[in-house]
């Protein structure tokens, strides 16, 4: 099995969801089941049937986050130097715009665009990683293509 890379910060949000789902959702439900039971006839027992479903997402999302965690390899960014790569934190500016973003580049597990988290298999990610500071890339999006200059990268 593959390494999922990790920052430190994603590990402990994965690790801290798994721990809430396993000793306050599963209980609540398991919970919920057994009062939707003392209902009465479960084939049409509405809170029933919607509390097992919501158990079997649990259960499946408590699996997913048992197998990422048993991968994990957690890297710390800030032991990291250098041009682009995993745990880089970027400051780009788009050479048609001048608009400047700042992105972290992360695992898929812990990728939120709109906290300024970009996937490591992204487009922008493949483009940016191995460059340096003062580079420019392209970037194929679906809203056309993108140049971005790197004015910096650091490791935090």
């Amino acid at each position: 099995m593959e390494k999922i890379p990790l920052t430190r910060a994603g590990f402990d949000k994965l690790d801290a969801e798994l721990k809430h789902l396993k000793s306050v959702e599963r209980p609540a439900i398991i919970r919920a089941i057994s009062e939707a039971r003392e209902h009465g006839d479960l084939s049409e027992n509405a809170e029933y049937h919607s509390a097992k479903e919501k158990q079997s997402f649990i259960e499946g999302r408590v699996k997913e986050l048992e197998g990422v965690i048993s991968l994990a390899e957690v890297i710390d960014p800030s032991k990291l130097s250098g041009s682009i790569k995993f745990g880089a934190t970027v400051l780009l500016v788009d050479e048609d715009t001048d608009e400047e973003k700042t992105y972290q580049i992360v695992g898929e597990y812990e990728a939120d665009i709109e906290k300024g988290k970009l996937n490591m298999k992204s487009p922008l990610s493949r483009a940016l990683i191995g460059k340096d500071e003062g580079d420019s890339v392209e970037v194929a999006t679906p809203g056309g293509g993108r140049s971005y200059e790197i004015l910096k990268i650091t490791y935090k």
